[in-house]
């Protein structure tokens, strides 16, 4: 099926489930770089909180969105996870994808047998990177490459937004604004993901992205080193 097609019904809902805040794989415990982007002084009210998640979206967030379509096509997950982690040069970061990775995978898991699922966890006891977990369920799901990248966009700045709300207490309609004018690049990125997974297909992991946030490694190393914080990442 290609990235451009659309999923059934059942598929979108799907596509709503893994997207939802409250699906229990962990997201909820990390702010995406958020919580030292606060500390630093950079993100401090709601323009600088847009420009954070603008940046990560197109960043991160890209890198993410294609490793997710190109497993939700069926990639090989050893090649990809080797790929993610080739584009996280942070070990802290690595630690978190793999972690957020394997608690994504046993909340995929819940819903009963699934070979790829279970094929991964076996291969990774402790835990594939995120976005190719989330690629493997969205293919069980029923849902398309470009689909599987939007939610991973979506996730990208979803939660580093709930991060930013409760760090600096913003006005939730504040950041609901700023959430709803990224929406249309959240898109163009999503698209842009699901292209490069495509041409990953023929020309193999090289030609996905590796767009980088070096303050955002920078940051994940310091945060690892806290005493006292209130996310985990």
């Amino acid at each position: 099926m290609s990235g451009t097609e659309t999923g059934g019904s059942g598929a979108l809902a799907a596509l709503l489930l893994l997207a939802d805040g409250r699906f229990p794989a962990g997201g909820h415990a990390h702010s995406g770089g958020a919580e030292a982007a606060v500390r630093a002084g950079r993100v401090h009210d709601g323009p600088s909180t847009a420009a954070f998640l603008t940046g990560r979206l197109h960043t991160t967030g890209l890198t993410a969105a294609a490793l997710a379509a190109a497993a939700a096509g069926g990639q090989d997950p050893a090649v990809l996870d080797e790929a993610a982690d080739a584009r996280t040069p942070s070990p802290a970061l690595r630690a978190t994808g793999r972690r957020l990775g394997r608690q994504l995978l046993r909340a995929a898991r819940s819903g009963g047998p699934q070979p790829a699922l279970d094929r991964l966890a076996a291969d990774y006891p402790g835990g594939p990177h995120q976005p190719v977990v989330l690629g493997t369920a969205a293919a069980a799901a029923g849902l398309t490459p470009l689909q599987a990248a939007t939610a991973a966009a979506h996730e990208s700045v979803n939660g580093p937004a709930t991060a930013c709300l409760r760090l600096l207490g913003l006005d939730p309609y504040e950041l609901a604004a700023v959430l709803a004018r990224l929406a249309p690049e959240l898109d163009a990125v999503a698209a842009r993901a699901a292209a490069a997974a495509e041409a990953a297909a023929h020309d193999g992991p090289d030609a996905l992205p590796a767009a980088s946030a070096p303050l955002l490694d920078v940051h994940a190393e310091q945060h690892h080193t806290w005493k006292v914080r209130l996310f985990a990442s």
